[in-house]
């Protein structure tokens, strides 16, 4: 169990590192500039793959996390 846990922590740490940056746009929100950070904008192809793998590599951690303290 300790070594799935551990596959999934890199993993999501993994793809987390490889998804874009959007923090600019929290910068600007921040700063007070213009933004369009909630204009609608979909998600499309890798991005859009590496944001369901991330849902799913999180939830799979936390449930792993849950029956792990048991």
């Amino acid at each position: 169990m300790k070594v799935f846990l551990l596959v999934v922590s890199i993993l999501l740490i993994i793809v987390v590192l490889l998804q874009s940056a959007k923090s600019g746009s929290a910068a600007k929100i921040l700063s007070g500039g213009t933004t369009d950070l909630f204009a609608k904008r979909k998600e499309r192809g890798a991005e859009k793959a590496l944001t369901r793998i991330t849902f799913i590599l999180g939830l799979t951690f936390f449930i792993v996390c849950l029956v792990a303290s048991f």
